[in-house]
Formats: structure tokens, sequence, C-alpha cells
């Protein structure tokens, strides 16, 4: 069954867990903006805990008037080094953070102007290292919902905004992941990028998403 989200920055290892059984991933091209959500932040775990990156993106105070295709990253802050030593001091030490770590790189420095082709690229990506190749397609026009039985609707279903746990399975999609090792703590932390789990179990991270 294809399953529609929206555009997400460096998604949750849900957003992957939801596709390991999906025919196609459909992308929502034609929706405005929403603040707060993974569309521009992703939740890394650090030595003090889950820390949140965010893109910063132009004109912000009016970004929710825009539709998320057009929006444009703002380079005029240094969120790119920021994000890039954050991920650094978070995973330098992981097995798996050297072998990612030049491809992820070179996304990154080619400074792609708007948010949803970066997140685009970022999500091929995974997808490759994942090994799930599924057709990535794009919505043609908004719709508040589809009643189509065939489209597995998942816009939203994921949010960063409950740092705590919820109960697994539940819409906010904390969920359904098998745990695996980490770097900081003693209790499996979820709700994290698929980063995190690249950097720890490389090859086989997509083992982990069924």
């Amino acid at each position: 069954m294809p399953v529609l989200f929206e555009s997400q920055y460096n998604p949750p290892i849900t957003f992957f867990a939801a596709l390991a059984g999906a025919d196609a991933l459909w992308l929502e091209r034609h929706e405005h903006y929403r603040k707060q959500t993974y569309r521009n932040r992703c939740l890394i775990l650090t030595n003090q805990g889950v820390k949140p990156l965010t893109v910063p993106v132009v004109d912000g105070n009016r970004s929710e008037k825009v539709l998320t295709s057009a929006l444009e990253i703002d380079y005029r802050q240094n969120w790119v080094h920021i994000h890039w030593r954050g991920l650094q001091t978070a995973y330098g030490g992981t097995p798996y953070f050297e072998y990612y770590a030049d491809y992820l790189h070179d996304i990154y420095v080619q400074k792609i102007p708007l948010l949803f082709d970066l997140n685009l690229a970022l999500l091929h990506f995974y997808l490759r290292c994942l090994r799930l190749p599924i057709p990535v397609e794009f919505t043609a026009h908004y719709s508040p919902s589809y009643p189509d039985p065939t489209l597995l609707d998942r816009r939203d279903w994921l949010t960063p905004k409950a740092l705590t746990r919820p109960q697994p399975d539940t819409t906010s999609g904390w969920g359904g992941t098998k745990p695996y090792p980490q770097t900081f703590g003693k209790d499996f932390v979820s709700g994290l990028s698929i980063l995190d789990l690249l950097f720890m179990q490389g090859p086989a991270a997509g083992s982990f998403l069924t």
C-alpha cells in the first residue's frame, strides 16, 4: 500500500519503519508549512539527552503562509556548521559515523536553497542506505483528507513536540521499532532521527525497521 507523508528533515526511525512494507512513498508537495514539526527539525541523542536540530527558514514569522515546497532555507544563519558539529559530537565515536559522514557532508555543503529539496536529497540517501527501493511520488494538489482506502495517510502522524514516551504504537509514532544499542544512557530512547540508527548499526539498520 502507498504511504503519504509530509516532507521531513532527517526523519525519525518510525517514518522509515512505516515504509518497510509500502509499495510507494507519496510526499505532500502542496501543503502550507507548519512550524515546530519534523518538516525542518530532527531529534538526536547526546550526552545531555535528546536534542533538536532545526533548519532555519527565510522569514520564519510568515513561513506558515508559504508552501512547504517553496520555503527557502536561511543560510544567513550558520546552521550547517552547528548541525554538523552536533552530529560529530553526538555520533563521532559510533561504529558507522565515518562510514556515512562524507556522503552526508556532501549533501549539506551543497547549500540546497529550498527546504523541500534538502529533505528530498537526504531522503533518497537514507532509502539507499536502508535498502528500501520504493518509488517516491508527489501529490498533484492539496487535500485535507484522502478517503481512498488504497492510500495510507500518515501526514502529521509523527511529532517532535512530545519529548516523553507515550505508549507504543500511538499516533505520535514513538514506538514500533526494535531497540538497539545507543551511545548514551541505560534506557533505550525512541523517536530519534534515522541517523541514530544508521550510525549505530550501519548496513544492518534496515533489519530494525520490521
